[in-house]
């Protein structure tokens, strides 16, 4: 009840704070986002700035941030339902950037607009993260803003022979007890990551697991798999930020980080810039976040217009990888010849594309998904 009640006054701030620019044929574009802080400053710093520079109609954008994790993007789903639920004809919501998780529930309940067919950027979406969401049909309803991949940080002063393998890092592991930290799978989903990759490995389940059909027999395996991954002498950290503080203060050698937040950390100082990224084998999981329009978008001509400034090759190019460090969500060929150098180096001089394709997973079915995490606790 608590959890309603919180979620009812989140949802009734976004309301408040979109009410004055909702009406058809505005000129402000409500774009609404999941995520961290950064996740607002692309939208009003970086991409939001280029747009209003560039744009003819004379738009002007009102971002808001609905927070980090997948309760953000169900706070989203919940002010679109409510507002379907209203029976209200125009939303106040135009373009919403969320996570894999929520695509599912906005799907049923038909919440979003089958734009994709109308984007000038239609044959750059070919990732198969841009048609399958966690098991879930999503073909032309969402296109990938990006794709985060999780890989392991290590410090090449303490890691000289740098695991291969999972089956190298469990050996690691054990002759440098405490020395690799991850978050187990609260404070986010690095460590959520780590754990998924370390049950496909054990369990050889991969494929099943990401693409379907569910079977609830593969679970059967978990109890023993998770008692196995608990049982490693390992430092638990408080998150991915803390992953990667106590790497810089030598308190630990390696552990899972997502790799935008590792490129920008060292971009930005913060990070030792002598410490490396590596996928070992068989790969860790990655995630896109998805530019969705809604269905009853009040002001759909326009949030087409910044759904495809947001998804073209060259704002894909200067913002997403340039300026974030993130992977593209589009296809890659159509952004790497607006990458700068500095950009190319950054990104790929650990992780090439081809570590990329082969070794970045896919996180499982809703339905295994949410057990995993159950199994993780309860073992």
């Amino acid at each position: 009840m608590k959890h309603s009640v919180k979620l009812g006054s989140l949802v009734f701030i976004i309301f408040t704070l979109l009410l004055s620019a909702c009406s058809s044929g505005s000129k402000t574009i409500n774009v609404v986002t999941a995520g961290d802080t950064n996740m607002v400053e692309l939208q009003t710093d970086i991409v939001g700035k280029e747009f209003l520079a560039s744009n003819e109609e004379g738009y002007e954008l009102n971002v808001v941030g609905t927070g980090s994790g997948d309760a953000g993007s169900q706070k989203i789903y919940a002010k679109l339902k409510a507002q379907k639920d209203a029976g209200k004809t125009e939303w106040d919501i135009d373009v919403a950037i969320v996570h894999q998780s929520i695509m599912k529930e906005m799907m049923e309940e038909g919440l979003l607009e089958k734009y994709v067919p109308l984007s000038a950027n239609k044959e750059y979406v070919t990732s198969p993260d841009s048609k399958n969401s966690l098991g879930i049909d999503i073909d032309g309803y969402a296109i990938p803003l990006f794709h985060s991949q999780v890989a392991l940080g290590y410090n090449p002063d303490k890691v000289s022979d740098v695991p291969q393998s999972f089956e190298d890092l469990v050996q690691w592991i054990n002759d440098n007890p405490e020395r690799f930290g991850y978050n187990g799978i609260k404070n986010g989903m690095s460590g959520v990551a780590f754990t998924t990759a370390y049950t496909y490995w054990k369990s050889g389940d991969y494929n099943q697991l990401a693409e379907g059909p569910y079977d609830p027999a593969l679970e059967e395996k978990w109890p023993e798999v998770m008692k196995e991954l608990k049982a490693l002498p390992v430092t638990y950290t408080g998150g991915n930020n803390a992953t990667l503080d106590m790497m810089n203060r030598g308190e630990i050698d390696m552990g899972p980080v997502w790799v935008d937040m590792f490129i920008s950390w060292k971009g930005e100082g913060r990070l030792n810039p002598d410490f490396r990224l590596k996928i070992i084998e068989p790969g860790l999981p990655g995630q896109p976040m998805y530019v969705v329009v809604p269905k009853n978008a009040a002001n759909k001509e326009a949030a087409l217009a910044y759904a495809d400034f947001l998804t073209s090759p060259e704002i894909q190019a200067s913002a997403i990888v340039d300026s974030m460090g993130w992977f593209p969500g589009i296809d890659a060929a159509s952004v790497m010849p607006n990458v700068s150098e500095e950009g190319k180096e950054s990104l790929f001089s650990d992780i090439s594309a081809e570590d990329l394709a082969n070794k970045g997973l896919s996180f499982p079915l809703v339905d295994y998904f949410s057990n995993l995490k159950e199994a993780y606790e309860r073992n």
